[in-house]
C-alpha cells in the first residue's frame, strides 16, 4: 500500500481516495487490435447500429446483450456476423472482455457496466457519458488501406463535430493528393435520394459521399453502404429504415413521413439507399411524396447491383459473341402470382442475359417457369451474395438445378442472380467463335 501511495504522489494522477482526476490529462490515442478477441456492445440501439459493423471489420468476437435490436442490428445477428443475447445486462457480463461498448437506454445498466469495467480493467465506450468512460471512440474515415481517426484528446472543450469535419478534411486531402482542409460545407434543407451503391463503401458517388458528410438526418437501408455510417457525426440522427427479407420492416408510408417531417424542420436529409434510388428502390415513391409537400429534392444516382454485383464476381453481363443485351427482373412475385407483371415467355425467348434481383425463394419457380416456355435446362446460373462485401461469395449451377442449390448451399439474401451463357465467361474461358471472328 505504501509503495502504490508514494506512484501516485509522484504521478500526480490519484487524490487520496485513489481515484483518478481526468479533468487535464489528454487521453492517449491507439489503435486496438481486437481480432479474435472478445468485444461485448450493450444495447441494440442507434449507437450499436453505427458502431457494430467497423467493430465486425476487425475480426472481433462480439456479443450484443440488449433485450431489443434495431432491424439491421438484429440482420447482422442473423447473418451470424455477432452473438446476440435478448435479455439487460447482468453483472459479470463484461468478465474476459477486451473492449466494451455501452449504449443502452439504461442509465441505470449503463452506470453498473461502466463500474464493471473499470474493475475488471476493460477499455469501455459510453455513448451516454463520455466523461464516466475509459475510452473515447474517434471520428474515423477509410481511404484504401489507410485509416484516419481524429480524437480531441482533452476533456474539456471536446468538440465532436471538430474532429468529425477535421476527419473530413484530411480524408479529401489524401483522396485528391492535397490534403488541403476545406471549410465544413453545409447545404440548404431538403432531401437528397442518395444511391450508395452495392454494399462496398468505396463504390458510393463522391457527390454521394459529400452530401452524407453534410447530412443533419440520415435515413438508411440495410443494403446501403453500413460501413459509412460509422463516420458520421454523433449530432447526426440515423434512422433506421431496413426491410429485412420476411421480417421486420419499416413502411414506405413511414419512410416518406420521416422524409417530410424532417425537411419541413429545416433538416438536410440523405435517404442513402442500396444500389440506385430508381432500380426496385422505390426513390420515384418518395421523390413523388417529397414533390407533393413542395419539398426540394436531389437524385444522386448510384452503381446498380445488377451491374456490379455481377462484375465483382467475374462475371460480364454482356460480351461479345455471347450476349448483346441484358435483361433486369424482379424476382419478389413468383411467375403464377397474378400480381406478377412479367411475362416470362418472352423472357424465356431471349439470348441475351437475365439478371435478377430479390429472387432467391422464387428462383426454382423462375427457372421452372422458363424451361416450360423453352429454356435449356443446362443454362449456367450463378447466384452472388452480399455482393462487393467481404462477405461475398458465388454458387453456380444451371437452370435444372438451381432450385435445389439454394437450398443445399444456404444461400441467403441479398443475392444477385445471374441466368446465361456469360456466367460461363471469365478471364481463362477461351474466345468464342464470333468473338475470334470479328477480331
Amino acid at each position: 500500500m505504501a509503495e502504490h501511495a508514494d506512484h501516485a504522489d509522484r504521478s500526480g494522477h490519484a487524490d487520496r481516495a485513489g481515484h483518478t482526476d481526468h479533468a487535464d490529462h489528454p487521453a492517449y490515442p491507439v489503435g486496438l487490435r481486437l481480432h479474435g478477441r472478445r468485444v461485448v456492445v450493450i444495447g441494440g440501439g442507434q449507437v450499436a447500429q453505427r458502431r457494430l459493423p467497423q467493430l465486425i471489420a476487425t475480426g472481433a468476437a462480439i456479443t450484443l446483450i440488449s433485450p431489443s435490436a434495431t432491424p439491421s442490428v438484429e440482420a447482422m445477428a442473423d447473418a451470424g456476423e455477432i452473438r446476440w443475447e435478448r435479455r439487460r445486462y447482468q453483472d459479470g457480463d463484461l468478465a474476459d472482455t477486451w473492449y466494451a461498448l455501452v449504449a443502452s437506454s439504461d442509465s441505470t445498466a449503463n452506470d453498473a457496466a461502466s463500474a464493471e469495467a473499470e474493475r475488471t480493467r476493460t477499455w469501455c465506450v459510453r455513448s451516454d457519458d463520455a466523461e464516466a468512460a475509459t475510452a473515447w471512440t474517434p471520428a474515423t474515415g477509410r481511404i484504401e488501406n489507410i485509416t484516419v481517426a481524429v480524437l480531441n484528446t482533452t476533456p474539456r472543450g471536446r468538440d465532436p463535430r471538430h474532429s468529425a469535419a477535421l476527419r473530413d478534411a484530411i480524408v479529401e486531402g489524401l483522396r485528391d493528393g492535397t490534403l488541403a482542409a476545406p471549410h465544413h460545407r453545409t447545404r440548404a434543407p431538403g432531401v437528397a435520394l442518395v444511391g450508395g451503391g452495392p454494399g462496398d463503401p468505396d463504390l458510393i458517388t463522391v457527390r454521394g459521399r459529400r452530401l452524407l458528410a453534410e447530412a443533419d438526418v440520415v435515413i438508411a437501408d440495410r443494403l446501403g453502404p453500413r460501413d459509412l455510417l460509422d463516420e458520421l457525426p454523433p449530432h447526426v440522427e440515423v434512422i433506421d429504415a431496413a426491410k429485412i427479407p420476411y421480417g421486420r420492416f419499416m413502411a414506405q408510408e413511414a419512410i416518406n413521413q420521416a422524409l417530410i417531417e424532417h425537411a419541413k424542420a429545416g433538416k438536410s436529409v440523405v435517404r442513402l439507399k442500396g444500389g440506385d434510388p430508381f432500380v426496385f428502390g422505390r426513390g420515384m415513391e418518395e421523390a413523388q411524396a417529397l414533390a407533393a409537400e413542395g419539398i426540394p429534392c436531389t437524385v444522386v444516382p448510384g452503381i446498380s447491383s445488377t451491374i456490379s454485383v455481377p462484375g465483382a464476381a467475374g462475371i460480364p453481363v454482356t460480351h461479345r459473341g455471347v450476349a448483346h443485351e441484358f435483361t433486369v427482373v424482379s424476382g419478389h412475385v413468383a411467375p403464377e402470382d397474378p400480381r406478377s407483371l412479367v411475362d416470362w415467355e418472352a423472357i424465356a425467348r431471349l439470348r441475351g442475359t437475365l439478371v435478377l434481383l430479390m429472387a432467391v425463394d422464387k428462383i426454382g419457380a423462375i427457372a421452372a417457369a422458363l424451361i416450360a416456355h423453352g429454356k435449356d435446362p443446362a443454362t449456367p446460373v450463378a447466384l452472388v451474395q452480399e455482393g462487393t462485401t467481404a462477405a461475398q461469395r458465388r454458387v453456380d449451377a444451371t437452370l435444372a438445378d438451381v432450385g435445389e442449390r439454394v437450398v443445399a448451399e444456404d444461400v441467403r439474401p441479398p443475392a444477385v442472380i445471374v441466368i446465361g451463357d456469360v456466367v460461363a465467361v471469365g478471364p481463362d474461358s477461351a474466345p468464342s467463335p464470333v468473338q475470334e471472328a470479328a477480331e
